[in-house]
């Protein structure tokens, strides 16, 4: 565990507070005093860490200690793993970090102005007025939406297929109807499409977007989307709105009772939608998986599913799982946590420090990206016996209350905490209810699919699986 402990300043870097992410780029007199290395000339570890993220990081931990700097992406950073270094930085007591500043290089090309990119006072109150949409009202809404399209949709997954291409269009149509509230077909495609441009953007290594190349067609489906939504924005607040989450983000006001501005509520809704799709699709794939790995948690999970909605109808239709009924599903929500440990989907989390600090007796210099590494801490033997066995009973109360509470952050955590989660858990509950009544999930004997770590998790070859009636 690393320990705090009074550590000499850097002698190099002034302690200002950069204002933006293109000022004050650290030099490798700043990082001297900090155990790591430079790799290559130029690159640096880039290409490294792009092949194996988990294998380098475990690799740097094991050579240097839980505190590392490293050169890549064009610059230095320093690495803090462990569960006190995701509490330091995830909850900032001191408003240290931020995270406009670690996540704009990424994203503010495409997701400017979203909520994750925003810091303190003004993240504070746009939180609170986005808050509105994920209030029991519009939620038991949304779970009538999720219900009905699961159902849809899933009636026809008998026999094999790719489960990740399925839940991701999946999960991209259910976000037009929850979401947005319009109806699946042409329009929601058109979206959706502009969304998968945009997201596959945001990790392309061409920054620029020069004709023919993804950052290009992520900053034109942007633009499509910012058109879409302004216009949307006008007319709904116009008609005065619905209960979908974009009619609610249109229709929200801050503390002084001021409509947010139409700009902003774009851009929340771009990113909200980025957000959530990838996300919610990579821990259902990773919850699948393990589901068909471990059939007897399976089965346990559709005995549950089966008592809590009544099981099947008279025609042998899967009943919806009402929203009242969200909390009955326990050990759903345990597994759905235990597929989250074992593969985050947010791996890795960037910060810039705002001011020098100390942390595992070692002083970081003011400018410096941060990054914390949830996937490390997940798999850390410190927290979790055996931690590659899948065991949804580590997600007990009881149990839960006796690990650091850093320990597990999937959703981060402090004032970033993710706004989305409860509607996560909700998608993934509903999801496992409908399955789960109508299908028994298997994969072929000895099959283990490689995952793309980064930037969001996913199976290369889709997770070949086979959905069999019951």
């Amino acid at each position: 565990m690393a320990t705090l402990a009074p550590a000499a300043p850097a002698e190099t870097h002034h302690d200002t507070p950069p204002r933006h992410w293109s000022e004050g780029r650290l030099s490798e007199a700043d990082v001297a005093h900090i155990p790591g290395e430079s790799g290559w000339p130029v690159v640096g570890n880039t290409f490294r860490m792009l092949a194996d993220p988990h294998g380098f990081a475990r690799d740097m931990v094991a050579k240097y200690g839980p505190v590392y700097k490293n050169r890549a992406f064009g610059g230095w950073g320093v690495m803090l793993v462990g569960a006190d270094a995701n509490e330091l930085v995830l909850f900032d007591r001191d408003k240290l970090f931020s995270s406009e500043q670690g996540w704009g290089p990424l994203l503010d090309q495409l997701f400017p102005r979203g909520l994750m990119l925003m810091d303190f006072d003004h993240h504070r109150a746009d939180r609170r007025a986005l808050s509105i949409a994920f209030k029991p009202e519009p939620m038991r809404h949304y779970a009538g939406a999720l219900n009905r399209g699961i159902a849809q949709e899933t009636k026809n997954w008998a026999g094999r297929r790719e489960f990740y291409p399925a839940i991701k269009s999946l999960t991209l149509d259910l976000a037009a109807d929850s979401f947005i509230g319009i109806p699946w077909g042409p329009e929601a495609d058109k979206i959706n499409a502009a969304f998968v441009d945009m997201v596959q953007a945001s990790v392309a290594p061409i920054r620029t977007p020069l004709p023919f190349t993804m950052m290009k067609r992520g900053v034109d489906g942007r633009k499509y989307l910012v058109e879409y939504f302004t216009a949307e924005t006008h007319r709904r607040r116009a008609e005065g709105g619905g209960q979908d989450m974009f009619s609610q983000f249109a229709t929200a006001t801050r503390e002084d009772g001021s409509l947010l501005p139409v700009d902003e509520v774009v851009d929340h809704m771009n990113f909200l939608m980025m957000a959530a799709h990838d996300t919610i699709t990579s821990s259902a794939t990773t919850l699948v998986w393990q589901l068909a790995m471990h059939p007897e948690w399976q089965e346990k999970l559709r005995q549950e599913a089966i008592a809590v909605t009544g099981g099947p109808d008279a025609q042998g239709k899967p009943r919806p799982l009402e929203y009242a009924d969200l909390g009955k599903m326990e050990l759903t929500e345990m597994a759905f946590k235990e597929a989250l440990r074992i593969v985050p989907p947010v791996p890795s989390t960037p910060r810039r420090a705002l001011r020098s600090f100390e942390f595992g007796g070692y002083t970081i210099p003011a400018g410096a990206g941060i990054g914390i590494n949830t996937h490390l801490v997940h798999h850390s033997e410190e927290h979790w016996d055996n931690p590659e066995r899948f065991d949804p009973m580590r997600f007990t109360r009881e149990a839960e209350k006796a690990r650091h509470k850093y320990a597990w952050v999937p959703f981060g955590g402090g004032a970033h905490m993710c706004l989305g989660l409860h509607f996560a858990y909700m998608q993934v509950k509903i999801l496992m209810a409908q399955l789960l009544q109508q299908y028994r999930i298997e994969i072929e004997p000895g099959y283990s699919p490689e995952w793309q770590a980064w930037p969001i998790p996913k199976p290369r070859d889709g997770l070949k699986v086979e959905f069999k009636p019951l």
